[in-house]
């Protein structure tokens, strides 16, 4: 499994690089708190909206710690897609929080 801390995200963000990135948490969590532009898909539902996602992309699996991203960076690359886990999650970011 591919992984990215959370302080590389940030910084390819600074430097104006378009991630797409994937927030797996519930959506109480999401509206506390989410990195500016992300897609929000619950993890249980994502084998429900994997066609709502694009094979010629990369993605960035985010939630709280690293842990349920990990399952959905696991999810889609079984399903042949080119996804990277952002280890640390949410409580790693130090970057913008929108709300």
């Amino acid at each position: 499994m591919k992984e990215i801390t959370a302080k590389e995200v940030q910084q390819t963000m600074e430097q104006g690089e378009k991630l797409n990135l994937i927030d797996v948490r519930e959506v109480d969590e999401v509206e506390a708190g989410h990195i500016p532009g992300v897609i929000h898909i619950p993890l249980g539902l994502l084998e429900f909206r994997l066609h709502e996602l694009n094979k010629r992309e990369s993605y960035i699996m985010v939630c709280r710690s690293g842990g349920r991203s990990a399952r959905a960076t696991q999810i889609l690359e079984s399903n042949g897609f080119n996804v990277t886990n952002m280890t640390g999650g949410m409580l790693a970011w130090e970057g913008k929080v929108q709300l």
